[in-house]
Order: C-alpha cells, then sequence, then structure tokens
C-alpha cells in the first residue's frame, strides 16, 4: 500500500497544495478498515497545514485508486499525518550530545551526584573485602 500510494500521490493528486512529498509509513487496522499514512514533505519551505488539507481532501479519490489497484473490495479509511520522527530524532540527539558536553566538563572524577558509585560487595569496587568465594 505505501508503494501504491507512493506512486499515486504524484502522479494523480492535481491538487496544488500537496506539492512533492514522500510517504514514509503505512499502518493498517488488523481488519483494514483505516489505515494511518505518515508523510514528509520536500523542503523546509512547504505550508504543512496547506499539505495536509489537500491530502485530506484527495483521500476518497486515493482510497477508491488504492482499491482498485490491489484488488480490494473494501479500501481502507485512509488518515494522513505528517511524520515527526526526524524532528524528535533530531531534539534526542541534541539532548544526548548536550548530556555528552556536560560530563565532559565536570571532568572524571567529579562526583556531582548523578554519576555511578561503589556498590558495597561489588568486584569491581576498590578497596572492598573479598566477599564470599573470593579467592584471597
Amino acid at each position: 500500500m505505501q508503494r501504491t500510494l507512493a506512486e499515486l500521490v504524484p502522479r494523480a493528486v492535481k491538487d496544488p497544495r500537496v506539492g512533492n512529498l514522500t510517504i514514509t509509513a503505512v499502518s493498517l487496522l488488523e481488519d483494514l478498515s483505516a489505515a494511518k499514512i505518515w508523510f514528509l514533505p520536500f523542503g523546509k519551505d512547504r505550508a504543512v497545514d496547506a499539505m495536509l488539507a489537500g491530502l485530506k481532501s484527495a483521500a476518497g479519490f486515493l482510497r477508491g485508486e488504492v482499491a482498485r489497484q490491489l484488488g480490494l473490495r473494501h479500501a481502507p479509511r485512509l488518515e494522513f499525518l505528517l511524520d515527526t520522527t526526524l524532528e524528535r530524532a533530531s531534539s534526542l540527539t541534541q539532548l544526548i550530545n548536550a548530556a555528552v558536553a556536560s560530563d565532559r566538563r565536570s571532568g572524571p572524577g567529579d562526583d556531582d551526584g548523578h554519576g555511578a558509585q561503589a556498590v558495597p560487595g561489588d568486584p569491581a569496587a576498590p578497596g572492598d573485602p573479598p566477599g564470599p568465594g573470593d579467592e584471597s
């Protein structure tokens, strides 16, 4: 279905609001009654709200075309959603980079209460007395 929609949207949808986009994922309900379609617009300057409105207005047409091309008796209802995975991944990467930079600035051996601490009885902890089964 993803491939079919990826071919149909640029070729068959004539709405100027839609423009160039990538279908990134399709999720179908088990009973095939509905499908969620995630998309990404090409370029940052695209009006996402207008693109979403254009896709919603073309959803009925696309539903019929998907059913015809895939040979389905009952085509799923199509719901288009903006894919925000890349933005979330970028913000998580920035958070991780900030945390790593903060750790590097605090330096090794600084104990700010957030680092790992030695646990008594841990064989890796220096200066602990040998526990049962440890060789002396």
